[in-house]
């Protein structure tokens, strides 16, 4: 029986997979969010996108798919007609910077951390949803790389980008738009449902845990906070603490059951997202969710 639930959970995850080629994005439309006067988020398929505008040109946070960029740039051109100059990634998926060719050709710097550039230079291996990302063309890569910390002061204000360790991927970073008390975390805040955390490219629950502690430290009841995934919450922090919430209490209950002894399928058997399966089940079954948890645990 264990055998044939492990064999389910993989089947459900794999037709969760992004794999672009078996992808229609014809009937995509991307709805533009204002969040504050000159920050907008496009929401569309895949993560988030923010956008800054203003005298100095268009920034984005992240891109979406290659074939929605026409789309993005239609919905950027109804807030404002300057070219996009800048495009700072949150980290390597696909479905975050897989515009970035596009837009550098017309023109776009592509920044990034270090770890992003350097896993879209090679092939990647996803071991959860047993998909392989080939190499990024050259023109796609992050041209501008930073360590720890970036910061911007890009139309008329100051976009802070800061590198946290091993959340959603090794390469992750938190935008920061300081005057308007924006964030937006990439991938490491969902608000669809149970996180995707990339275990085998050096994300962990625990690293995420941090990442969301750290926001949750310098943010105010006034934030906003764009996730990589998902509605655009309220302002304040009422649904991140709630995240924060979620992720410790079923990390903890993970952590008991491998402490007592139980095999994998046996802890998933346990259910130990049970109280929270009702607001956080979403798009990810919640069997998945505690998989990833308990390899993150274990690594």
């Amino acid at each position: 029986m264990a055998h044939f639930r492990t064999i389910a959970i993989l089947l459900a995850i794999l037709a969760a997979a992004p794999v672009v080629a078996q992808q229609d994005f014809s009937a995509v439309e991307i709805e533009t969010v204002k969040v504050a006067d000159n920050v907008y988020v496009l929401i569309g398929s895949g993560g988030n996108v923010g956008l800054s505008v203003g005298s100095d040109g268009a920034f984005l946070v992240d891109d979406q798919y290659a074939p929605l960029s026409d789309k993005i740039r239609r919905a950027i051109s109804e807030v404002t007609q300057d070219d996009v100059r800048f495009i700072l990634n949150t980290h390597w998926h696909g479905d975050h910077t897989g515009g970035n060719e596009n837009f550098a050709q017309q023109g776009a710097v592509i920044v990034a951390h270090d770890n992003v550039r350097k896993r879209m230079q090679v092939e990647q291996f996803v071991p959860l949803f047993d998909h392989r990302a080939p190499p990024a063309p050259e023109g796609a890569l992050p041209v501008v790389t930073f360590s720890e910390t970036a910061t911007f002061h890009w139309n008329g204000k100051t976009i802070h980008a800061f590198h946290v360790q091993t959340a959603h991927t090794d390469g992750d970073a938190i935008i920061r738009f300081e005057e308007d008390d924006i964030f937006h975390m990439g991938d490491i805040y969902w608000t669809s449902g149970y996180p995707r955390i990339d275990v085998g490219n050096g994300g962990s629950v625990d690293g995420v845990i941090r990442a969301v502690d750290a926001v949750l430290a310098i943010a105010t009841d006034d934030s906003r906070i764009i996730p990589g995934h998902g509605p655009l919450p309220p302002p304040g922090l009422s649904g991140l603490r709630s995240y924060a919430e979620m992720l410790k209490g079923i990390r903890d209950e993970v952590r008991t059951l491998i402490d007592e002894g139980l095999s994998e399928d046996e802890v998933i058997a346990a259910r130990p997202t049970r109280r929270f399966d009702s607001e956080w089940e979403g798009g990810r079954s919640p069997d998945s969710f505690t998989q990833i948890v308990y390899r993150s645990l274990l690594e």
